[in-house]
């Protein structure tokens, strides 16, 4: 049992999530933490996504908020027009989550307790590292090489010893939020990495301001939005990023 006295908002970006969405999963969840509260962005989905999420803000209504954006604009602008539509909430951390439940739910309270560390983070982060006998991390052997590589380039851009950029379960401190949102991403795919970035450039106690946690379980769900062909393109795009910041 972890116990944490922070409020925190669970941004969950939607695109066409209707047959994905494990709406028993985030039930029970709901009933057994009702300190949080769960924003869902429907990102112009074609399906009958928004019926779903809007069935689970009647059942809910005190913990689901649905935001709805008429054009789909990627994840990175979906969590993006999360985060702004709720600054002005009365919330401690805000955090984005993948509809998909590759990271469980039960992961959030977990990582909430960190924001109870001094001084207090302004990110909290998944990491997907398989540990022997603690974790349960079951994602693809592919997946998991390019994403090594990845990481320890962009750790050695930034001079941080960061182990998994990309894992889609990150906890901000609202005091930062307005600067690392405030502006569109450059990439729909890579904006955690731009995250840093902008982290890095806005605040310089960042790097002792940043805990990376090993995620308990996570595992791969089929029905990714990222196709395979993307990670050809992904290294353009880091260096757009880079030249952005530099």
């Amino acid at each position: 049992m972890y116990f944490y006295f922070m409020r925190g908002l669970i941004i969950i970006p939607c695109y066409n999530e209707e047959m994905r969405l494990q709406q028993e999963r985030f039930k029970l969840f709901f009933e057994k933490n009702t300190l949080l509260h769960f924003l869902f962005v429907n990102d112009g989905s074609t399906d009958n996504t928004l019926d779903v999420l809007r069935q689970m803000h009647q059942a809910f209504p005190q913990q689901v908020t649905v935001l709805d954006v008429k054009q789909n604009g990627g994840k990175a602008e979906a969590i993006r027009q999360g985060m702004l539509a709720s600054f002005d909430l009365n919330y401690d951390y805000f955090a984005y989550f993948d509809a998909d439940l590759a990271t469980p739910l039960e992961e959030i309270p977990r990582l909430l307790s960190y924001a109870q560390k001094e001084p207090q983070p302004y990110l909290i982060m998944g990491s997907r590292i398989k540990l022997l006998g603690s974790t349960d991390i079951q994602r693809k052997l592919s997946r998991h090489y390019i994403g090594r590589i990845f990481a320890t380039i962009v750790s050695n851009m930034l001079s941080l010893p960061i182990y998994d950029t990309q894992c889609g379960a990150k906890l901000l401190r609202k005091e930062v939020v307005p600067m690392l949102f405030d502006q569109p991403f450059l990439s729909k795919w890579l904006f955690d990495v731009e995250l840093f970035f902008r982290l890095k450039k806005h605040f310089n106690d960042s790097a002792s301001r940043i805990i990376e946690v090993p995620l308990k379980k996570w595992e791969d769900v089929a029905g990714s939005k990222i196709s395979f062909t993307y990670f050809l393109k992904a290294p353009l795009d880091l260096l757009r990023i880079y030249m952005r910041y530099k």
